[in-house]
Protein backbone atom coordinates (compact mmCIF):
# COMPACT_ATOMS: atom_id res chain seq x y z
CA UNK A 1 0.00 0.00 0.00
CA UNK A 2 0.86 3.66 -0.86
CA UNK A 3 1.59 5.18 2.36
CA UNK A 4 2.36 9.17 2.67
CA UNK A 5 3.45 10.48 5.97
CA UNK A 6 3.64 14.13 6.36
CA UNK A 7 5.92 15.46 9.07
CA UNK A 8 9.49 14.70 9.66
CA UNK A 9 9.23 14.75 13.48
CA UNK A 10 9.66 12.13 15.67
CA UNK A 11 6.47 11.30 15.32
CA UNK A 12 6.35 11.05 11.12
CA UNK A 13 9.77 9.35 11.02
CA UNK A 14 9.11 6.25 13.58
CA UNK A 15 5.60 5.79 11.56
CA UNK A 16 7.15 5.75 8.72
CA UNK A 17 10.30 2.61 9.93
CA UNK A 18 6.79 1.02 11.00
CA UNK A 19 5.07 1.25 7.38
CA UNK A 20 8.32 0.51 5.86
CA UNK A 21 9.04 -3.16 8.08
CA UNK A 22 5.55 -4.10 7.14
CA UNK A 23 6.02 -3.90 3.21
CA UNK A 24 4.29 -0.35 2.69
CA UNK A 25 5.75 1.33 -0.04
CA UNK A 26 6.33 5.38 2.08
CA UNK A 27 6.81 8.54 1.18
CA UNK A 28 7.42 10.98 3.60
CA UNK A 29 6.98 14.68 2.82
CA UNK A 30 7.51 17.94 5.03
CA UNK A 31 8.85 21.48 4.73
CA UNK A 32 11.69 20.58 7.63
CA UNK A 33 14.12 18.01 7.69
CA UNK A 34 16.70 17.12 10.29
CA UNK A 35 18.07 19.39 11.92
CA UNK A 36 16.03 21.91 11.64
CA UNK A 37 12.53 19.69 13.66
CA UNK A 38 11.16 20.59 16.86
CA UNK A 39 12.53 16.94 17.55
CA UNK A 40 15.65 18.03 17.22
CA UNK A 41 16.52 20.24 20.44
CA UNK A 42 14.32 17.98 22.31
CA UNK A 43 15.76 17.26 25.66
CA UNK A 44 14.89 14.11 25.69
CA UNK A 45 14.31 11.06 27.82
CA UNK A 46 11.84 8.50 28.14
CA UNK A 47 8.96 9.82 30.40
CA UNK A 48 5.62 10.37 29.85
CA UNK A 49 4.89 14.28 30.15
CA UNK A 50 2.22 16.75 29.28
CA UNK A 51 0.11 14.05 27.61
CA UNK A 52 -2.88 12.16 27.59
CA UNK A 53 -5.32 10.31 27.50
CA UNK A 54 -3.31 8.39 30.59
CA UNK A 55 -4.64 4.76 29.78
CA UNK A 56 -3.32 4.98 26.44
CA UNK A 57 -0.58 7.15 27.02
CA UNK A 58 0.96 4.38 29.53
CA UNK A 59 0.45 1.84 26.56
CA UNK A 60 1.82 3.56 23.83
CA UNK A 61 5.01 4.50 26.47
CA UNK A 62 5.76 1.25 27.47
CA UNK A 63 5.99 0.23 23.91
CA UNK A 64 7.94 2.95 23.09
CA UNK A 65 10.01 1.94 26.49
CA UNK A 66 10.92 -1.69 24.91
CA UNK A 67 12.29 -0.42 21.42
CA UNK A 68 14.52 2.36 23.04
CA UNK A 69 15.79 -0.14 25.71
CA UNK A 70 16.55 -2.36 22.93
CA UNK A 71 18.52 0.00 20.83
CA UNK A 72 20.65 0.92 23.90
CA UNK A 73 21.19 -2.30 23.66
CA UNK A 74 21.81 -3.31 19.91
CA UNK A 75 21.85 -0.16 18.31
CA UNK A 76 24.97 2.37 19.66
CA UNK A 77 24.62 4.62 16.47
CA UNK A 78 21.23 5.40 17.73
CA UNK A 79 22.09 7.97 20.54
CA UNK A 80 19.94 6.08 23.08
CA UNK A 81 21.26 5.54 25.86
CA UNK A 82 20.01 3.86 29.12
CA UNK A 83 20.55 6.43 32.52
CA UNK A 84 19.50 6.66 36.06
CA UNK A 85 17.54 9.00 37.36
CA UNK A 86 15.09 10.15 40.17
CA UNK A 87 11.61 12.10 40.28
CA UNK A 88 11.00 14.26 43.35
CA UNK A 89 7.68 14.90 44.66
CA UNK A 90 5.86 17.48 46.75
CA UNK A 91 3.63 15.38 48.32
CA UNK A 92 2.60 11.68 48.53
CA UNK A 93 1.41 9.58 45.74
CA UNK A 94 1.09 6.08 44.33
CA UNK A 95 3.69 5.07 41.72
CA UNK A 96 3.02 4.95 38.12
CA UNK A 97 1.15 2.49 36.42
CA UNK A 98 4.54 1.92 34.39
CA UNK A 99 6.25 1.18 37.32
CA UNK A 100 6.54 -2.93 36.69
CA UNK A 101 7.39 -1.95 33.42
CA UNK A 102 10.68 -0.51 33.10
CA UNK A 103 14.40 -0.81 34.95
CA UNK A 104 15.63 -0.21 38.49
CA UNK A 105 12.38 1.31 39.39
CA UNK A 106 12.53 1.74 43.69
CA UNK A 107 11.10 3.97 46.06
CA UNK A 108 13.37 7.09 47.41
CA UNK A 109 14.38 6.72 50.92
CA UNK A 110 13.70 10.13 52.64
CA UNK A 111 17.50 10.95 52.89
CA UNK A 112 17.33 10.65 49.29
CA UNK A 113 14.94 13.39 48.69
CA UNK A 114 16.08 17.06 48.57
CA UNK A 115 14.47 20.05 50.72
CA UNK A 116 11.00 20.96 49.40
CA UNK A 117 9.84 17.56 48.51
CA UNK A 118 8.41 15.12 50.52
CA UNK A 119 8.50 11.16 47.98
CA UNK A 120 10.01 10.51 45.05
CA UNK A 121 11.44 7.53 43.24
CA UNK A 122 13.95 6.04 41.29
CA UNK A 123 14.51 4.69 37.79
CA UNK A 124 16.18 3.55 34.79
CA UNK A 125 15.30 5.15 31.51
CA UNK A 126 16.26 5.76 27.99
CA UNK A 127 17.67 8.72 27.62
CA UNK A 128 17.71 9.85 23.83
CA UNK A 129 20.32 12.39 22.06
CA UNK A 130 18.51 13.65 19.43
CA UNK A 131 21.03 15.30 17.53
CA UNK A 132 21.96 11.77 16.44
CA UNK A 133 18.91 9.89 16.75
CA UNK A 134 17.15 11.80 14.26
CA UNK A 135 19.46 11.27 11.51
CA UNK A 136 19.45 7.77 12.32
CA UNK A 137 15.44 7.28 12.08
CA UNK A 138 16.11 9.03 8.21
CA UNK A 139 19.00 6.24 7.52
CA UNK A 140 16.56 3.51 9.04
CA UNK A 141 13.58 4.79 7.04
CA UNK A 142 15.93 5.06 3.83
CA UNK A 143 17.24 2.10 4.35
CA UNK A 144 14.38 0.38 3.82
CA UNK A 145 13.26 2.11 0.29
CA UNK A 146 11.84 5.35 2.42
CA UNK A 147 11.55 8.14 0.21
CA UNK A 148 11.58 12.06 1.32
CA UNK A 149 10.71 15.34 -0.52
CA UNK A 150 10.08 18.55 1.00
CA UNK A 151 7.07 20.17 0.52
CA UNK A 152 5.34 22.62 2.24
CA UNK A 153 1.75 20.60 2.68
CA UNK A 154 -1.57 23.42 2.68
CA UNK A 155 -4.17 20.37 2.20
CA UNK A 156 -4.07 17.06 3.23
CA UNK A 157 -6.67 15.87 0.37
CA UNK A 158 -3.97 16.78 -2.22
CA UNK A 159 -1.29 14.68 -0.83
CA UNK A 160 -0.88 11.43 -3.16
CA UNK A 161 -0.93 8.23 -1.60
CA UNK A 162 -3.53 5.44 -0.22
CA UNK A 163 -3.09 6.33 3.06
CA UNK A 164 -2.03 9.25 4.63
CA UNK A 165 -0.46 9.78 7.69
CA UNK A 166 -0.28 12.76 9.79
CA UNK A 167 2.24 13.78 12.09
CA UNK A 168 2.74 17.49 11.76
CA UNK A 169 2.94 17.97 15.22
CA UNK A 170 2.11 21.98 16.08
CA UNK A 171 1.51 22.77 12.02
CA UNK A 172 -2.21 20.71 13.04
CA UNK A 173 -3.38 24.24 14.20
CA UNK A 174 -3.53 25.60 10.53
CA UNK A 175 -3.53 22.45 8.41
CA UNK A 176 -6.37 20.65 10.38
CA UNK A 177 -8.00 23.63 11.88
CA UNK A 178 -7.18 21.99 15.37
CA UNK A 179 -7.49 25.13 17.62
CA UNK A 180 -6.86 22.49 20.86
CA UNK A 181 -3.38 22.48 19.66
CA UNK A 182 -0.98 25.10 21.17
CA UNK A 183 2.75 25.37 21.99
CA UNK A 184 4.17 24.95 24.91
CA UNK A 185 7.40 26.21 24.71
CA UNK A 186 10.65 24.69 26.36
CA UNK A 187 13.80 26.33 26.89
CA UNK A 188 16.85 24.63 27.98
CA UNK A 189 20.60 25.31 29.01
CA UNK A 190 23.33 23.57 27.69
CA UNK A 191 26.14 22.53 30.31
CA UNK A 192 29.59 20.58 30.10
CA UNK A 193 28.84 18.91 33.88
CA UNK A 194 27.89 15.60 34.28
CA UNK A 195 25.00 15.32 37.70
CA UNK A 196 25.93 11.54 37.66
CA UNK A 197 21.74 10.77 37.62
CA UNK A 198 18.96 13.00 35.99
CA UNK A 199 16.81 14.75 38.74
CA UNK A 200 13.30 16.08 37.99
CA UNK A 201 10.23 17.50 39.01
CA UNK A 202 8.07 16.77 36.17
CA UNK A 203 5.17 19.25 37.45
CA UNK A 204 4.22 21.81 34.75
CA UNK A 205 4.05 24.40 37.33
CA UNK A 206 7.66 23.69 38.40
CA UNK A 207 9.13 21.74 35.74
CA UNK A 208 12.90 21.00 36.50
CA UNK A 209 15.45 18.11 34.96
CA UNK A 210 19.02 17.78 34.61
CA UNK A 211 19.20 15.04 31.80
CA UNK A 212 22.80 13.97 31.16
CA UNK A 213 23.93 12.96 27.43
CA UNK A 214 27.24 11.63 26.53
CA UNK A 215 28.38 15.49 25.56
CA UNK A 216 26.86 17.25 27.78
CA UNK A 217 23.64 17.97 30.25
CA UNK A 218 20.99 19.39 29.35
CA UNK A 219 19.06 21.47 32.06
CA UNK A 220 15.37 22.80 31.62
CA UNK A 221 12.82 23.44 31.96
CA UNK A 222 9.81 26.00 30.92
CA UNK A 223 6.25 24.47 29.59
CA UNK A 224 4.87 28.20 28.74
CA UNK A 225 1.12 27.13 26.94
CA UNK A 226 0.14 29.11 23.81
CA UNK A 227 3.53 30.97 23.67
CA UNK A 228 5.31 31.04 20.42
CA UNK A 229 8.80 33.11 21.46
CA UNK A 230 11.70 31.28 20.26
CA UNK A 231 14.39 33.70 21.82
CA UNK A 232 16.46 32.35 24.85
CA UNK A 233 15.34 34.40 27.67
CA UNK A 234 17.62 35.59 30.92
CA UNK A 235 15.08 35.32 32.91
CA UNK A 236 14.45 31.97 32.07
CA UNK A 237 17.53 31.40 32.25
CA UNK A 238 17.71 32.05 35.65
CA UNK A 239 14.66 30.41 36.83
CA UNK A 240 16.11 27.26 35.32
CA UNK A 241 19.30 27.27 37.18
CA UNK A 242 17.65 28.50 40.30
CA UNK A 243 14.93 25.48 40.16
CA UNK A 244 18.27 23.25 38.81
CA UNK A 245 20.66 24.13 41.78
CA UNK A 246 17.52 22.82 44.12
CA UNK A 247 17.88 19.21 43.00
CA UNK A 248 21.68 19.63 42.20
CA UNK A 249 23.45 22.03 44.10
CA UNK A 250 27.16 20.77 42.82
CA UNK A 251 26.12 22.52 39.65
CA UNK A 252 28.80 24.56 38.58
CA UNK A 253 27.55 28.00 35.79
CA UNK A 254 30.65 28.26 34.55
CA UNK A 255 30.57 25.61 32.35
CA UNK A 256 27.42 26.59 30.77
CA UNK A 257 28.18 25.78 27.06
CA UNK A 258 24.76 27.39 25.39
CA UNK A 259 20.85 26.74 25.12
CA UNK A 260 17.96 26.40 23.21
CA UNK A 261 13.63 26.84 22.67
CA UNK A 262 11.34 24.71 21.28
CA UNK A 263 7.35 24.35 20.72
CA UNK A 264 6.37 20.98 21.80
CA UNK A 265 2.87 20.62 20.32
CA UNK A 266 0.55 20.41 23.32
CA UNK A 267 -3.08 19.12 23.16
CA UNK A 268 -6.03 18.25 26.00
CA UNK A 269 -4.78 14.70 24.24
CA UNK A 270 -3.22 13.17 21.98
CA UNK A 271 -5.10 12.82 18.41
CA UNK A 272 -4.50 8.88 17.37
CA UNK A 273 -7.44 8.30 14.91
CA UNK A 274 -8.68 7.50 11.65
CA UNK A 275 -10.77 9.96 9.45
CA UNK A 276 -12.22 9.43 6.22
CA UNK A 277 -11.25 12.58 3.75
CA UNK A 278 -12.20 12.49 0.16
CA UNK A 279 -12.72 8.60 0.35
CA UNK A 280 -9.51 8.25 1.97
CA UNK A 281 -7.96 7.11 5.15
CA UNK A 282 -6.08 10.13 7.12
CA UNK A 283 -4.54 8.71 10.04
CA UNK A 284 -3.71 11.71 12.34
CA UNK A 285 -1.12 11.52 15.12
CA UNK A 286 -0.30 14.21 16.49
CA UNK A 287 -0.34 16.50 19.96
CA UNK A 288 1.96 14.48 22.33
CA UNK A 289 3.26 17.48 24.00
CA UNK A 290 5.98 16.97 26.07
CA UNK A 291 6.51 13.29 25.30
CA UNK A 292 6.99 13.34 21.31
CA UNK A 293 9.78 10.97 21.86
CA UNK A 294 8.16 8.70 24.86
CA UNK A 295 4.89 7.39 22.72
CA UNK A 296 6.85 7.01 19.39
CA UNK A 297 7.16 3.80 18.89
CA UNK A 298 4.08 2.56 20.51
CA UNK A 299 1.82 5.44 18.16
CA UNK A 300 3.35 4.25 15.43
CA UNK A 301 2.62 0.94 15.58
CA UNK A 302 -1.03 1.51 16.21
CA UNK A 303 -1.02 3.79 13.20
CA UNK A 304 0.63 0.69 11.47
CA UNK A 305 -2.76 -1.28 12.73
CA UNK A 306 -4.90 1.05 11.29
CA UNK A 307 -3.21 0.64 8.27
CA UNK A 308 -3.27 -2.76 8.06
CA UNK A 309 -7.16 -2.59 8.56
CA UNK A 310 -6.96 -0.64 5.31
CA UNK A 311 -5.72 -3.31 3.35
Amino acid sequence: MRCTVVGAGVSGLSCAVRLLEAGHDVEVISDRFSPDTVSDVAAAIWYPFLTAPADRADTWGIVTYAELERLANEEPDSGVRMRDGREYLREVVAPPAWRDEIAAFSILDQREIPDGYVFGWQFRAPVIEMHLYMPWLRSRAESLGGRFRQSFVEDLGGVPGDVVVNCVGLGARELCQDNEVKPARGQVIFLDQDPGIGHFDQQPGTLTYTIPRSDMTVLGGTAQVDDWGMDIRPEDNDLILEKVEALWPDLDRSKIIGGAVGLRPSRSEVRLEAEDIDGRKVIHNYGHGGAGVTLSWGCAEEVAELVAQST
